[in-house]
């Protein structure tokens, strides 16, 4: 794999603890800024949006720019946006440096593009798995790290720490990312083409069930372990971290697995493995062990199908696939949203222990649109055996 991979990964490690970080220091973060937790948590729903929203057109407005200046870009805004959370005073100034992160998480899609530009396609798994596994990372590294941080020196501290990070991966990506490399060449008229195309919007539907399927449940993932199988601090600690684990190994794998056998048959597998885990949930209620092996499935299933639905809109339209890439992120923020709110209105309607199977209906929904893919995709996707 070329070097360049492993830098895209170091940012997106960054990013993502950058993202998702202020969901162990949200209590301190309340208090300094005067507002409630549960109000001061909208800065995840406020960062979502944001990507969902501005990331795809950030792509557009810049789609003729070199990619080391795209990422010098999104790098620029991601690092403001933490700096001007760090330095909030009210909980505005912290959704308004949400906002800017939203849109330098740009560079998640970019550094994509770029992975699947460097190497054959039949590497285009395992590359998009290295950067990708930054983000994974960040989960098991970046929001322990943060919460840590944010308790034994104050809140600002990791916030400042991850600004700085961000900083020095602009000077990096400024330094080694070559400065002829062609951005992805995709303009507001090539939208409408795209969107087009039925592989298009059937993979673009598939992330956004699965993803609303996930965080219908792990939106609520705490008080959903402890509803199962009471837990003291320290043992709900080592599970979130052993399902963090499983996601880093399903990116791994996932990647490794739709360049072997192909993107449709890798996915039909994981959806599936995902769908019979979320049957499984509530039954492991008193039985702490077969909860986590569960969930460690789940976290195996679900991250594994980040890189084969890259891989099909890669595939689809390689010339495109930045800006495709930036649409499947919108999807996956969108179901996000929308996961939380199911799940919210879910555990007052059926309670935390079967949340999973009200989630079960959008996994099951998203596994159609496997099944109704075109044959065309099962020809583009065909892995190449001197690969």
């Amino acid at each position: 794999m070329p070097a360049l991979l492993y830098l895209l990964a170091a940012c997106n490690l960054v990013i993502g603890s950058g993202a998702f970080g202020l969901t162990g220091i949200l209590a301190p973060m309340a208090a300094s800024l005067g507002s409630s937790v549960a109000t001061t948590g909208q800065s995840m729903t406020v960062y979502a949006l944001a990507n969902a929203i501005l990331a795809p057109a950030v792509m557009l407005r810049t789609a003729h720019w070199s990619r080391r200046a795209c990422l010098q870009l999104a790098l620029a805004l991601f690092a403001a946006g933490q700096l001007l959370c760090a330095l909030a005073t009210s909980l505005e100034w912290l959704l308004a440096g949400r906002v800017l992160m939203g849109a330098g998480a740009v560079l998640t899609p970019v550094a994509a593009g770029l992975a699947v530009a460097l190497v054959p396609a039949a590497q285009r798994g395992r590359a998009l798995s290295l950067t990708f596994l930054g983000m994974s990372l960040s989960y098991v590294i970046g929001l322990p790290l943060t919460a840590w941080a944010g308790t034994a020196w104050g809140w600002r501290v990791p916030v400042l720490a991850l600004a700085a990070l961000a900083l020095l991966m602009l000077v990096l990506v400024s330094l080694w990312v070559p400065r002829q490399l062609a951005g992805g060449g995709s303009g507001f008229g090539d939208l409408r083409p795209l969107l087009a195309r039925p592989v298009v919007r059937r993979t673009l539907a598939l992330t956004l069930l699965y993803f609303t399927a996930i965080f219908a449940v792990f939106s609520y993932i705490g008080p959903v372990l402890q509803a199962l199988n009471p837990m003291n601090a320290g043992a709900l600690s080592t599970t979130l971290m052993v399902f963090g684990l499983a996601g880093v190994a399903g990116t791994v794998s996932g990647g490794w697995a739709a360049d072997r056998f192909g993107p449709l048959p890798t996915l039909r597998l994981q959806l599936a493995g995902l769908a019979a885990m979320m049957a499984l949930v509530p039954v492991t209620q008193g039985l702490p062990q077969a909860m986590v092996a569960v969930f460690v499935v789940w976290g195996v299933c679900g991250f594994g199908m980040m890189a084969p639905q890259q891989i099909r809109l890669a595939t689809e339209s390689p010339a495109h696939a930045p800006l495709l890439i930036s649409l499947n992120a919108s999807m996956l923020y969108f179901g996000t949203a929308l996961g939380a709110a199911v799940g919210g209105m879910g555990s007052a309607w059926i309670g935390l222990r079967e949340l999973a199977w009200l989630a079960l209906p959008f996994a099951l929904a998203g596994g159609l649109t496997l099944l109704t893919s075109p044959s065309m995709e099962t020809r583009h996707e065909r892995p190449d055996p001197t690969g």
